[in-house]
């Protein structure tokens, strides 16, 4: 039998910490554009509009240019594009690929548990943890500028979620790997967090009761409407509204695929209802354009289940991480939430559609809570950049090596510093590339729904 080799914690610890000498840690401060080639954002854009829906791509660039922080949100390819220039720790992890701060939320466990989590998978491929970390940090000093905080209150959030992100993997390193697949954020853990805040502790109540009464039941209520003996979903145009993208035979062929994708007690449960009616549904700002789908399946009249089957596109990391193409879109989607996440939807799955496209599978609004950035002051703000850099070291952690990342990043705050100058610099070029996009909109190389009394008002 051949010698079995396991490192140590502290091998591991030693490993990452001997990687400074190749990318030290002050080196991820710096913002590289592109790979050295003239860099046109508005060609990026364009190119990740390809085989949308043309008539919802005017949409997608409506929502982005309303500001720079909504423009940031829809623009993952374009960061993806920068951050493959940048240092790198050479440390992979199962990366988020688009992890801003609004991709970030609570939402229930098959035990009907709140948690809070990482709840976008779209661009989800192995890459450098600290392009999750610096596309996070980036968000933040965007958001906080779009909501007028002081120039060195931005930067300071910014530090805090890559300090958060540091101090919990140093405490990481010394669990085991099981723990780390049983570690979660709960409501309790978010009421602990909250502290002495008075207000951030009522807002925290707040959204989970809310979460509590967004069920299936309120879907139900919300997007159907009985028709011939039995509920429909209701057309809401341009955002919701049946195109006649379901065919029956269609229909079955995708679900019979989905199904095997399904745990053997799950396809049980899911063999207990029929599909009654289907719709295209607009969602975000970066997955405008791209085929979702709400699907409304029937266990009783009154006994509903929504399922939403969204299209999953090449993960924009792809053709900088050397990874291979992957067979199925889809299930990469599900195998790194599956990765990442403390806990998955029980209906998560995948399937192709008969045209070719890849799809994933998940319940529609499955008790979810989002961050309400538009009211957070700098202290809740803060708060909550604390609470995605816990948040993201645990997924890292599920799906990585705690001690090796915690041997490069160390005890000091030489890389919270660096995450802090590469956010505000990177926050800069934000800002510029979101004039360019009002420029490209203004002249009519990018469509947009917004009519030009309500693009005014925006770019004030």
């Amino acid at each position: 039998m051949a010698k079995i080799k396991i490192l140590s914690k502290e091998q591991r610890h030693e490993a990452g910490k001997s990687l400074r000498e190749k990318c030290p840690r002050t080196s991820h401060g710096e913002v590289v554009l592109g790979q050295g080639e003239k860099r046109d954002i508005v060609k990026l854009i364009e190119a990740s509009n390809k085989d949308r829906l043309p008539n919802l791509v005017p949409i997608r660039h409506g929502r982005m240019v309303q500001s720079a922080f909504a423009y940031f949100r829809g623009t993952a390819a374009v960061q993806a594009y920068d951050l493959a220039g940048t240092p790198s720790s050479g440390i992979i992890v199962q990366a988020c690929g688009d992890c801003h701060l609004m991709n970030f939320g609570g939402f229930a466990t098959p035990e009907r548990n709140i948690v809070f989590d990482i709840n976008d998978f779209n661009e989800t491929l192995p890459a450098p943890f600290e392009w999750d970390l610096k596309r996070l940090a980036a968000s933040f000093v965007i958001a906080a500028r779009w909501r007028g905080f002081k120039e060195d209150q931005a930067r300071e959030i910014a530090v805090q979620t890559a300090a958060a992100y540091r101090e919990s993997m140093r405490k990481r390193e010394s669990t085991g790997v099981l723990e780390a697949w049983y570690s979660r954020i709960t409501a309790a853990d978010l009421q602990d967090l909250a502290g002495g805040s008075a207000d951030l502790g009522k807002r925290v109540k707040k959204k989970v009761a809310e979460a509590q009464k967004s069920t299936h039941e309120h879907v139900f209520h919300k997007l159907t409407t009985p028709s011939r003996g039995l509920p429909r979903i209701v057309d809401q145009p341009p955002l919701l509204y049946h195109a006649g993208l379901f065919k029956e035979r269609d229909v079955a062929a995708f679900f019979r695929q989905y199904r095997e994708t399904l745990a053997e007690e799950r396809r049980m449960l899911f063999d207990r209802f029929k599909f009654v009616d289907g719709a295209l549904k607009v969602v975000g700002v970066g997955s405008v354009g791209t085929r979702c789908l709400v699907a409304l399946f029937l266990a009783a009249p009154d006994d509903a289940l929504f399922l939403q089957v969204k299209e999953a596109c090449p993960s924009v990391l792809e053709p900088y991480t050397g990874t291979k193409k992957v067979a199925h879109d889809g299930q990469r989607v599900v195998v790194g939430q599956r990765l990442m996440q403390s806990a998955s939807d029980i209906f998560l799955g995948w399937s192709r559609g008969p045209a070719g496209r890849d799809f994933y599978v998940r319940q529609l609004r499955d008790m979810k809570i989002a961050p309400d950035v538009e009211s957070q002051p700098p202290k809740i703000m803060r708060a909550y950049a604390t609470l995605c850099g816990l948040a993201l070291a645990r997924a890292h952690d599920k799906a990585g090596d705690a001690a090796m990342i915690a041997g490069y990043l160390g005890s000091s705050d030489q890389f919270d510093e660096a995450i802090g100058d590469y956010a505000v610099a990177y926050a800069d070029q934000v800002q510029r590339d979101y004039k360019t996009l009002v420029q490209a909109v203004r002249s009519g190389r990018l469509k947009t729904d917004v009519s030009p009394s309500r693009l005014a008002t925006a770019l004030r």
